[in-house]
């Protein structure tokens, strides 16, 4: 990695990480960027004001100040114009972080990334090494253009990597290894996780850096697999409490944390010895990547399954923007906790 000609300074925002302090999930973020523009010159940032404005989440609040305007690079509303100019930067060796305002509008940049970032290293025009990130996520009142969870529109296309972490140190540590990675990758922030206050953490003062491409066990259990991924990880932690003080039943719960490359093996290695399976996903039923996993073990363990593959979506409807519907649409605690119960009759 190439060393930066200046290192400035950290302002107040970053401060915390020399103090040792417990950090939310934005921070986490925040500190993966300044890391990685600290730490090689090529990396820069770029997207809808996130420069003077420090972003529509201060995510990249004093970087502006530090870094100047050619390595935070405000734009014009035009997500297709700013992620092939992105793509160009790549190609001549810069590793460009695109950041959505929100990422439902990455739909607006549908063509550049399926159609030439995705396939540019497998035509011969090289690596494009670079990020797409940005909020995600139901739960906050945002109605359908501010929390849509668009990763399996991309989820078909060779050539792209998708990362969608649930906490912190998770976080900090796929997001600085999507940056240094040769390929393009999409990143999913949930914003109801952003400033979540039970995901503050300690991270190590060491450069934490997270494989992309391997699932983590986030809790052990003996009865039913669940497998999943963002807000839902949590979702589910309090579903599982609860079907163990109710129940007595285990449910071991896995979060996928990156969506592409897939960890099979792991998911199916818990299923063998659960011999059930859940998925759960705030997406919708329909295409959802609950369909992909329940194809993969039944190609994989299909002889290890004691019950029938489940899932909890959300329901095939644009994410309404009343309260009471969009819990509604939503997968609630108690709709995990039923899947889990049925699952475990059989």
């Amino acid at each position: 990695m190439a060393t930066a000609t200046k290192k400035s300074s950290k302002p107040e925002q970053l401060r915390h990480t020399d103090e040792g302090r417990a950090v939310t999930m934005l921070e986490a973020i925040r500190e993966a960027l300044w890391e990685e523009m600290a730490a090689d010159e090529r990396v820069f940032l770029i997207g809808e004001d996130i420069g003077s404005y420090g972003g529509a989440f201060k995510v990249t609040d004093g970087f502006l100040e530090a870094y100047g305007e050619h390595r935070v690079v405000d734009t014009p509303i035009s997500e297709a114009g700013f992620t092939g100019a992105a793509a160009g930067a790549a190609h001549m060796g810069m590793r460009p972080v695109v950041e959505m305002q929100f990422m439902d509008f990455v739909s607006c940049a549908y063509e550049p990334l399926t159609n030439y970032i995705a396939t540019s290293r497998w035509r011969g025009s090289g690596p494009v090494p670079m990020v797409v990130r940005g909020p995600v996520g139901g739960g906050v009142r945002g109605g359908p253009f501010h929390s849509q969870n668009p990763e399996m529109a991309f989820f078909h296309t060779p050539g792209l990597k998708i990362v969608y972490p649930c906490n912190a140190r998770d976080a900090k540590g796929l997001l600085k290894a999507a940056i240094r990675d040769d390929d393009p990758v999409l990143f999913f922030e949930h914003k109801k996780l952003y400033r979540a206050p039970f995901l503050r953490e300690v991270l190590p003062q060491e450069d934490l850096v997270i494989p992309l491409g391997e699932a983590r066990t986030h809790r052990e259990g003996t009865d039913v697999t669940l497998v999943t991924y963002g807000n839902m990880v949590h979702e589910s932690a309090k579903a599982a409490e609860r079907l163990s003080s109710e129940d007595g039943l285990e449910v071991e719960i896995l979060d996928l944390r990156t969506l592409l490359p897939l960890d099979e093996d792991a998911i199916v290695a818990s299923v063998k010895r659960t011999n059930r399976l859940l998925v759960v996903h705030e997406d919708t039923r329909t295409g959802g990547i609950a369909g992909e996993i329940s194809m993969r073990v039944n190609e994989k363990a299909f002889e290890w399954l004691d019950a029938p593959i489940l899932r909890v979506t959300a329901i095939d409807t644009p994410v309404p923007y009343s309260p009471p519907l969009e819990d509604y649409y939503l997968p609630q605690v108690e709709d995990i906790v039923t899947a889990c119960r049925y699952l475990a009759r059989y």
